[in-house]
């Protein structure tokens, strides 16, 4: 891995650059990412934590590749230090993430029926009567209100909770260890609350997974328990899955807070959506394409056997990884990539991922995350932030980016 030079051409490999969580103003574009944008179709980078260095894909067609070629293993990624963004991302065995091939349809399986299209419609109307039960509040206290404390906040977690079978009187501790865990700021003390968090949670799950061996229920911990009790998947296995869709959900608040102050920022894009209401659809592609909703980069993959690409050998054991902020910024696919423009069709965009590993929950975020864009829209008329727009105050050095809280009147 310490060569210099291409197998291929004999040409100098680009730099190994470090890259750590920057510290980037609200919902601008990382330009360390960028500046790796343009190293070519490959970048080298050093993360924050692990050993050695990395490939970096941030061009559309390779990332979609490379996803989805079975030659990068994330299986592989458990075997191997490897460069990681943060501490607490290392790989789990027997979780879905690092699982490949039949491994991993036989796991995503297990859940896929509680996130499918038909699932989450059926969902769809009481999810609008728990956001609305929440307007409704927020209407009765009247402004100034913070929009991430009184809706962007509680409505998802409700919405999660409800998904993954957790108890009411248990969602409290819960959200709060999904909180501590996507609070990482790089410190000794921050990483090691997040390692005690998830430790704590996924003991928990541990425990609502054995309860629920003989369920019935629909619900993501009582469906794992159900094939726990069966013997189609192991204990591990099951908390491996639940793990990563508990502490996701946490993302949909982040990125409906940068939705929101992008509208909030730009009269003409809030006065669009406010009156022009089917447009939000395709709005709502856009903006998911458009927003940095995460710092540095994901899950790492490795190369099973030697790979070309682009003139680069990447030769077999190296880790990859992909970037599907970058790739959402590819002008060969998004002409102007870094200006909004709801009016162009943005579907094809990577926000969710790519390949197998193509985010689980995405029909679910989709849908709270329209839910939320339509209902805040219509039943806050006149919306606008209470404070300037410097005063906004956003997650620093966090691996998921967002407002901190969103002041507004109405």
């Amino acid at each position: 891995m310490a060569e210099q030079t291409t197998l291929l051409t004999g040409q100098n490999l680009p730099p190994v650059r470090d890259w750590t969580a920057g510290d980037v103003q609200g919902s601008d574009f990382d330009p360390v990412l960028a500046e790796l944008m343009q190293d070519g179709p490959l970048a080298r980078i050093r993360l924050p934590h692990g050993e050695g260095w990395a490939w970096l894909a941030t061009r559309y067609d390779d990332v979609r590749m490379i996803a989805s070629d079975p030659r990068f293993s994330r299986a592989a990624a458990v075997e191997q230090p490897i460069t990681r963004p943060a501490p607490h991302l290392e790989p789990d065995p027997g979780s879905l993430a690092f699982a490949d091939g039949a491994e991993h349809d036989r796991l995503r399986r297990t859940v896929e029926r509680v996130f499918s299209a038909d699932a989450v419609h059926r969902l769809r109307p009481h999810a609008q009567q728990m956001l609305d039960e929440l307007v409704d509040a927020l209407l009765h206290d009247g402004p100034p209100a913070d929009l991430v404390e009184r809706v962007l906040q509680p409505f998802p977690v409700a919405v999660a909770c409800e998904v993954m079978g957790v108890p009411s009187g248990e969602r409290r501790q819960v959200h709060a260890w999904v909180r501590q865990i996507n609070a990482t700021e790089g410190c000794a003390d921050s990483t090691k609350r997040a390692k005690e968090a998830l430790s704590a949670l996924y003991e928990w799950i541990g425990a609502a997974v054995r309860e629920r061996h003989g369920s019935t229920d629909a619900d993501v911990l009582s469906v794992l328990g159900a094939a726990v009790g069966r013997g189609d998947i192991s204990e591990a296995e099951a908390v491996g899955i639940a793990g990563p869709l508990q502490t996701g959900g946490d993302a949909v608040t982040h990125t409906c807070g940068q939705m929101l102050f992008l509208m909030l920022t730009d009269t003409a894009l809030y006065e669009r959506l406010r009156g022009q209401p089917d447009a939000r659809t395709a709005a709502v592609d856009e903006l998911l394409r458009h927003i940095p909703h995460r710092a540095s980069v994901g899950l790492a993959r490795i190369a099973l056997e030697d790979v070309d690409v682009h003139g680069v050998r990447i030769s077999a054991g190296e880790p990859v990884y992909v970037s599907y902020l970058a790739a959402n910024r590819d002008p060969d696919v998004f002409p102007d990539p870094d200006r909004i423009d709801v009016g162009r069709d943005a579907g094809a965009h990577l926000a969710f991922g790519s390949g197998p590993h193509h985010c689980t929950g995405a029909a679910l975020a989709r849908t709270q995350t329209e839910l939320l864009v339509d209902t805040l829209l219509d039943r806050l008329p006149g919306l606008r932030l209470a404070v300037h727009v410097d005063q906004v105050p956003f997650r620093r050095r966090t691996m998921v980016r967002g407002p901190r809280s969103l002041p507004v009147r109405w």
